[in-house]
């Protein structure tokens, strides 16, 4: 299901055009260019159209605000690109991408990296009881190993089950423990996983309070969305929506975002 998105004033879809790059003119073509989109974003969905809420790194290879996936994904050039890019952005590691909250894979420049860890993020002590089994013991496997191949990794971590090596995965992903180091198609198609606290050690060390986490991730989306409607911010990041409120709410006390109405925030000019 896709998300809703609400009609905008022309000059905040407009604003959202330049800075989202979606204009043909500012189409994403390169690497540099993706990863000077997120640096300069905050946080950006890497495979979704323009029914997904957030900066998009498919939308701005396709450069056009009506930018949507089609079905047959494998035979688009523009998905292919993006799926290439993104292929490359991880391997080169400048900027932290993983599976976080629904499953979304979510780019983010490694500033925030520290306040999606606040809010996503589980704690070394609590591993043992917040993590399945088979999560724990895939962890254990990376942190010894350092990193591995999927296949590889699941028979260490003897997981006979796909679905639920998948699984235990993907908690892994949502709560910032593992990421993908890179990605081999040949001889057939894997993605090379390591911890996390491997590839951004210093950001995952960096301590902030929820409050200020939700602040700054908040103002990320503000600075180049102009403004925010009722629930967006929570659905671009999948934060909890009081969570998201609250994070907008500090930035209308502080002065830099005014609210219109409930749930309506713009960044003052």
């Amino acid at each position: 299901m896709k998300d809703t998105i609400p009609t905008l004033p022309p000059d905040i879809e407009t604003l959202r055009d330049h800075t989202w790059r979606r204009e043909s003119t500012r189409r994403i073509e390169t690497v540099a260019e993706a990863e000077a989109f997120i640096e300069h974003v905050g946080f950006a969905n890497a495979m979704t159209d323009a029914r997904t809420a957030g900066a998009s790194l498919y939308v701005a290879v396709c450069g056009r605000r009506d930018a949507y996936m089609p079905r047959n994904v494998q035979k688009d050039a523009e998905a292919s690109q993006t799926w290439l890019l993104k292929d490359e952005l991880l391997r080169r590691g400048k900027v932290y991408y993983a599976k976080l909250a629904a499953a979304r894979t979510l780019f983010i420049r490694r500033s925030l990296v520290p306040h999606f860890h606040a809010l996503n993020g589980i704690s070394r002590k609590d591993e043992s009881h917040v993590l399945s089994p088979e999560a724990n013991r895939i962890l254990r496997v990376l942190r010894r190993e350092w990193e591995l191949a999927t296949r590889d990794l699941r028979v260490a971590a003897k997981i006979e089950n796909r679905a639920t090596f998948t699984r235990a995965l993907d908690e892994l992903q949502r709560g910032m423990k593992v990421v993908p180091l890179d990605v081999v198609y040949a001889p057939r198609f894997t993605y090379i996983w390591t911890t996390a606290e491997a590839r951004f050690p210093l950001e995952l060390k960096t301590e902030i309070t929820p409050d200020e986490a939700a602040r700054e991730i908040a103002r990320a989306f503000l600075a180049t969305a102009g403004m925010t409607t009722p629930g967006e911010l929570a659905r671009a990041t999948k934060l909890p929506r009081p969570l998201a409120g609250k994070g907008n709410h500090a930035l209308v006390h502080e002065g830099y975002a005014e609210r219109l109405a409930r749930g309506v925030y713009r960044k003052k000019q």
